[in-house]
């Protein structure tokens, strides 16, 4: 529907009227190569880095809410520790007083940062001291540096999946489903090859007399099709280990030409019968 509208609009009435049928191929596949290079850059290298950044993001936004935000110059962390503190900078907070629950400790430093450890938060507090008051001990420390590790508290890492990499890294990926993801990249480029061609096809060498919606939207279900079959082909890939590349390149490539030529047919019929 939409190629149908686009074909009748004023500029490509222009164009047809102003170019040959050569100059039109020409443009046309200038066309899909400039379509390809702006969805190649786009899918290898700028989607990739935004969504490592928004991953990032992310992971920092719910790790902050397993700790609670301060309020007020307070920072309560459960009923494990509040921390009461005149400054914060990122991380940092300056001029704190501390009280840890559990362990009846008092704390006054300079600085508290919190810190990541290999998977826990830890209070790192510099330049204070510690007074503590319970059943096993009481004393009273001055410190240049005392760590609290926070074992209840898990961080998440950043673990990385198969739209962090790009379609070499993939490919060359030691685990199996990331490989096969990458196959399935690769594939994605020469189906947009074909969607693309029926596409202008469509735009710049048929006239539409009469509506061809129910017409075209045959063209739509056969392209659906192609996609269908090479998603379910990769599901063969990562859970069937008789399912070999040679057979998803085989049968993919089978069904994106076989489709090509049918639809090349049905629009050469339709030019026919139009």
């Amino acid at each position: 529907m939409l190629n149908s509208k686009i074909k009748n609009s004023n500029e490509i009435i222009i164009f047809k009227q102003y170019l040959s049928t050569k100059s039109l191929r020409v443009l046309f596949q200038l066309i899909i190569l400039f379509l390809i290079i702006i969805y190649s850059i786009n899918n290898e290298i700028i989607s990739n880095k935004f969504y490592e950044k928004y991953k990032i993001k992310e992971l920092e936004i719910r790790n902050n809410l397993k700790l609670g935000s301060p309020v007020q110059n307070e920072f309560h962390i459960d009923d494990i520790v509040s921390i009461f503190f005149d400054k914060k900078e990122d991380n940092n907070f300056y001029n704190i007083e501390a009280i840890i629950y559990n362990q009846n400790q008092f704390i006054t430093s300079e600085s508290v940062e919190i810190e990541l450890s290999k998977s826990n938060f830890n209070l790192v507090f510099s330049n204070g001291e510690r007074i503590i008051l319970n059943d096993t001990e009481k004393s009273k420390t001055i410190f240049n540096k005392f760590t609290y590790i926070l074992e209840s508290k898990k961080y998440e890492k950043l673990l990385l999946d198969k739209d962090h990499f790009n379609t070499f890294e993939l490919i060359t990926h030691p685990e199996n489903e990331f490989r096969n993801h990458g196959h399935h990249k690769i594939f994605n480029y020469f189906f947009l090859v074909l969607v693309g061609l029926v596409s202008l096809k469509i735009i710049f060498f048929y006239e539409n007399k009469k509506n061809n919606y129910s017409k075209f939207s045959f063209i739509f279900v056969l392209i659906l099709l192609v996609q269908i079959l090479n998603s379910y082909l990769v599901y063969l890939l990562d859970n069937f280990h008789f399912f070999k590349l040679l057979y998803f390149y085989s049968i993919n490539f089978i069904f994106l030409n076989s489709t090509y030529f049918l639809i090349n047919k049905i629009l050469k019929w339709f030019c026919h019968t139009i």
